[in-house]
């Protein structure tokens, strides 16, 4: 999994083109749909500079955020002290997540799941929602999918520039494991007009959907939904993004 060192300093700039707004109020319309449980204490895994915890929390849930980067819970810090809204963040790796109790919704974000290297880490954080979840919990994640790792990032090379930094962002994809590596160069002007250089880089691999429901059915979960591109419609062939809604139905064990 990546540490984000370098690119936690500007990946609120180079991701200002995310509505966080509209997916957490996506998140929200899901949760009301399949919601059984009294209490509303929300569980944002990978929670990153914690844009989806502030939606969340504005809309009235008790949000726990966890993330594995110092720096981009610090700048989840600064926003909430902002914002002024109720937000705990712990800093954990969500494959050995350890929670001081249960929570009612887990959610997990922007191919955070992608992030995992293989089927036994995804299985091991599946294994730790359902342990920390309350019996009938929702766990609402979204996934890239093998076409997007496929066809869209695949060995392309992108290019983004904001007012303060430049950024060159290159793929390099397995297409036998469907892993793609990311290298990220950030070029930052400075006062005497001179670019300072950052690297950061991390892999993500697309998994199927065959895969991801028999791992949440052998971790004690059915699933509910599955939606495509952050749409109210199921999943194509060309969905670049799905997103899962499942139903702890064993809550509380280890496997």
């Amino acid at each position: 999994m990546s540490g984000y060192s370098a690119f936690a300093r500007y990946y609120d700039e180079l991701t200002a083109n995310i509505d966080y707004k509209r997916r957490g109020e996506f998140f929200h319309g899901i949760i009301q749909k399949f919601k059984t449980t009294k209490e509303n204490i929300l569980l944002d895994l990978a929670c990153g500079t914690g844009s989806i915890s502030e939606v969340m929390a504005g809309l009235g849930y008790d949000v726990i955020g966890v993330d594995n980067s110092d720096e981009m819970l610090g700048i989840a810090l600064d926003k909430k002290f902002d914002s002024g809204l109720n937000i705990q963040y712990l800093c954990q790796d969500m494959r050995k997540l350890d929670m001081f109790g249960t929570v009612d919704i887990t959610i997990c974000a922007l191919d955070s799941i992608n992030h995992l290297a293989s089927l036994d880490d995804v299985k091991k954080v599946f294994e730790n929602v359902a342990f920390f979840s309350e019996q009938d919990g929702l766990f609402i994640f979204d996934v890239n999918t093998p076409y997007k790792h496929r066809e869209i990032l695949a060995n392309n090379t992108f290019t983004y520039e904001t007012e303060h930094v430049y950024c060159v962002w290159e793929n390099t994809l397995d297409p036998d494991t469907l892993e793609v590596k990311m290298e990220l160069e950030f070029f930052e002007c400075e006062e005497n007009g001179l670019y300072s250089r950052s690297s950061d880089g991390f892999s993500e691999k697309a998994y199927s959907e065959e895969d991801i429901e028999a791992l949440l059915k052998e971790c004690g979960f059915e699933v509910l939904a599955k939606y495509g591109d952050d749409a109210p419609e199921p999943p194509c062939e060309t969905s670049q993004r799905i997103v899962y809604a499942a139903r702890c139905i064993r809550s509380g064990q280890k496997y």
